[in-house]
């Protein structure tokens, strides 16, 4: 019995399904953390990056980090929320509507309950939810926007595990996760997929300044991560599959990187 061999050989192709050339894509809290290396990450797999934060000196180090042309540096303040919808209508008109937007700026902090007020309750939920819910207001705008684009939201395990002392940004963060799931539904009719990464410990300036803070408590954290801490790379990774077209079948999910913290 012979072997069965194909009618015509074809030329083999390269194949990359998280090839993001000739897209665009918003990438918030560029300045520093997972936000800049966000941007790098994706730049490096072809986008066409708007790198956007609040500080313009560490905006450009990290415009001067990314591969490829085309990209530009916005500054914008997200505390600003009635600016966002504006803001990204101008900026599009500028550069044409985003396949992508990641939305990975935001504030992390612990306090202890005790020590809440409603000053920081609102100052969390802020930067953490509020802001989110007006980019995203902004993102389902026909101009500005592509059909398929993908809109990835930056959460936290925090959302789905318990910490002393960690009650508000926690809230916040859950918020951000309850909101993918519905917004994943709701603007699947406006062209849009919405997802979410949640990340664990990831070795930031944020991590660095609570290593300061407590060493033991930085050691059993890490401890508790089998695979260790991760790196802005490692979420950055997440972020762009979600917005490739690896994840086009997937919408509403929440992704835990995590070093199998959850686990």
């Amino acid at each position: 019995m012979s072997d069965l061999m194909p009618t015509q050989n074809l030329a083999r192709e390269p194949f990359n399904p998280m090839s993001l050339e000739g897209r665009t894509i918003l990438v918030t809290g560029a300045s520093s953390g997972i936000g800049k290396g966000t941007a790098i990450y994706l730049a490096k797999l072809g986008a066409k990056v708007i790198a956007s934060g609040r500080n313009a000196e560490r905006l450009q180090e990290t415009l001067n980090e990314m591969p490829g042309e085309g990209h530009v540096g916005r500054v914008l303040d997200l505390s600003q929320h009635e600016l966002i919808v504006p803001w990204m209508k101008e900026m599009c008109a500028l550069y044409g509507p985003l396949n992508g937007l990641a939305h990975c700026a935001g504030i992390q902090s612990m306090r202890p309950l005790q020590t809440v007020n409603l000053d920081y309750i609102r100052e969390v939920f802020d930067a953490n939810l509020t802001a989110a819910l007006v980019l995203a207001q902004g993102m389902r705008l026909k101009t500005c926007h592509t059909p398929q684009a993908s809109l990835v939201f930056v959460a936290s395990t925090s959302a789905l595990r318990g910490a002393s002392g960690n009650s508000v940004y926690a809230a916040s963060k859950g918020g951000m996760a309850a909101m993918t799931r519905s917004l994943g539904i709701e603007l699947v009719r406006d062209g849009l997929r919405v997802n979410c990464v949640a990340p664990a410990l990831v070795d930031t300036p944020i991590a660095h300044a609570y290593r300061k803070l407590t060493e033991d408590g930085y050691q059993r954290l890490t401890a508790a991560h089998p695979l260790g801490i991760g790196y802005p790379e490692d979420v950055a990774a997440a972020v762009a599959f979600l917005l490739a077209d690896t994840s086009r079948w997937i919408t509403g999910s929440i992704m835990a990187v995590d070093g199998g913290l959850l686990a």
